[in-house]
């Protein structure tokens, strides 16, 4: 028995697919931006002393890093609500999920990015003087950042793939529009092989230009 493919049914849908697209594109910059925010200060947080601080910041960046994230939007979908007592938006639940979990994950590329300078850096720069604040500021995080961006780029990438998940709470990405034209149609074998080529075609220039960047970036004089 033979399948006979047919994609040219799915020109009438180009509108749906493509709104699909503009909300993945939209997840994605809105998560990795503020999961830059929560990265970035927990990532500090955890150079600290203090094991108070410690200790809460470590339980919530592994909780992020140790659980499936598709258990983790159903979590903030519909046991927090539970929890809190107000009904949260899946458009917010989504937000609130990614963006935590690619927090807890840059937390340790700029924990790991800062810990690598070598400590004479940190004690040349006392020697001039300088508090720790603007030792971090002018000394540490602009040797710690070249050494940040291969890791945090490889995550941001990560990310659009992670946004199809919200589809399970039916944030009409370009995977739930997909699924909406498969129930219509019944043509899940093209509507998902267009679905799959659409994310190859966001996806592979951004690796590619991932690459290059490491490429030129190692090729620098240290």
């Amino acid at each position: 028995m033979h399948y006979h493919w047919d994609f040219v049914f799915l020109l009438r849908y180009a509108p749906l697919l493509w709104r699909g697209v503009l909300v993945t594109l939209a997840y994605t910059a809105a998560t990795i931006f503020i999961g830059l925010i929560i990265g970035l200060a927990l990532g500090l947080g955890r150079l600290s002393r203090s094991w108070l601080l410690n200790i809460p910041l470590v339980a919530f960046i592994e909780a992020f890093r140790c659980t499936p994230l598709l258990v983790q939007i159903v979590w903030f979908y519909y046991a927090l609500p539970v929890l809190l007592g107000i009904q949260i938006p899946a458009v917010v639940a989504g937000i609130m999920t990614l963006s935590c979990y690619t927090g807890a994950f840059y937390a340790e590329i700029f924990r790991g990015g800062i810990i690598s300078i070598e400590q004479g850096q940190w004690d040349a720069a006392r020697a001039l003087g300088l508090r720790r604040w603007h030792v971090m500021r002018r000394v540490i995080l602009p040797q710690a950042v070249r050494r940040m961006i291969p890791p945090f780029v490889n995550q941001s990438i990560t990310q659009l793939k992670n946004t199809s998940l919200v589809s399970t709470i039916a944030v009409p990405d370009l995977l739930y529009n997909g699924t909406l034209i498969t129930a219509d149609t019944y043509r899940p074998l093209e509507v998902y092989t267009v679905v799959a080529v659409i994310y190859f075609v966001l996806l592979f220039p951004s690796t590619l230009l991932a690459q290059a960047y490491e490429r030129r970036l190692a090729a620098r004089p240290r």
